[in-house]
């Protein structure tokens, strides 16, 4: 048989013990669990933060992952605590719009509202709520086992692009990444050689010459987009597209938040060059 596996992914941070109070209370109830932590450093409450970057990792696992996410500024609130199954594992955590970006690819899913155990703390639904559900799934018990179903869960727009001028697409800043990389919404882009020139493409028929390009946010403008950090020297500020298709301001071997100051939420704009025709 193979080994039960559940991801966790939350803002708890490491320096507190709720982390492992989950593992602990999952490990009681699914002793033959694996662990896996996908990151526990999203940002305090910032739901987008961690939909992005749960849908950015959850591909790259096996496909009976149980996926615990908890980033839940409405603990103990009228907010609904869910359990979701898709075509590419199971899911656990709030109906707060955090599993839009996984919903977003799912050719189908089903959903339940979990049922509350008798004693349950307000303030800590990780341990309480989600931690057992999570590994009760795990253990092969089946969502109707655990709660009720539902077909209306949250799913706020994950990756906000505004078409605001025939030549301008405006986002936001959704991720700093370790090396102060800034992740915007910006996406997805493909690249593509016409001749001598690199072209990104962004459906529906947006296509626009890349080298040609500027990228603006605060008061900082970067001109072109580049292949990779590499492809400009070390400490210049550059555009680039990640790993997963969405525009990204970097420093090649430096950090691009602390050079220009930017912070989540900080809108980006990019202008570009209209082929003819267009």
């Amino acid at each position: 048989m193979t080994q039960p596996l559940i991801a966790l992914l939350t803002d708890f941070g490491t320096s507190d013990p709720y982390v492992g109070v989950m593992k602990g209370v999952m490990a009681s109830r699914c002793p033959d669990a694996q662990f896996i932590d996908i990151t526990h450093e999203v940002d305090p409450q910032n739901i987008q933060q961690g939909a992005y970057l749960l849908r950015s990792a959850y591909q790259y696992f096996p496909s009976y992952t149980v996926f615990l996410v908890v980033v839940d500024p409405g603990v103990g609130t009228l907010r609904r605590p869910l359990a979701i199954k898709t075509d590419h594992g199971l899911y656990v955590g709030p109906d707060n719009g955090v599993f839009s970006g996984v919903l977003d690819e799912a050719d189908s899913w089903q959903a339940v509202v979990l049922w509350p155990p008798e004693h349950i703390s307000a303030t800590f639904h990780g341990r309480d709520l989600f931690a057992p559900a999570a590994a009760d799934l795990a253990s092969g018990r089946s969502l109707n086992e655990i709660g009720s179903p539902i077909v209306d869960i949250a799913r706020p727009a994950l990756l906000r692009t505004d078409h605001v001028a025939r030549d301008i697409l405006e986002g936001e800043v959704i991720h700093i990444d370790h090396f102060g990389n800034i992740i915007t919404s910006l996406g997805h882009f493909d690249w593509r050689n016409e001749g001598r020139n690199l072209l990104l493409e962004r459906k529906p028929e947006i296509s626009f010459e890349a080298l040609a390009t500027q990228v603006m946010v605060g008061d900082t403008q970067i001109i072109g987009i580049q292949g990779t950090y590499g492809f400009t020297p070390p400490g210049t500020l550059l555009a680039l597209i990640n790993s997963d298709r969405q525009l990204e301001i970097a420093v090649n071997q430096g950090s691009a938040a602390s050079l220009t100051g930017v912070q989540l939420g900080d809108r980006v704009r990019i202008r570009f060059k209209l082929r003819s025709g267009e």
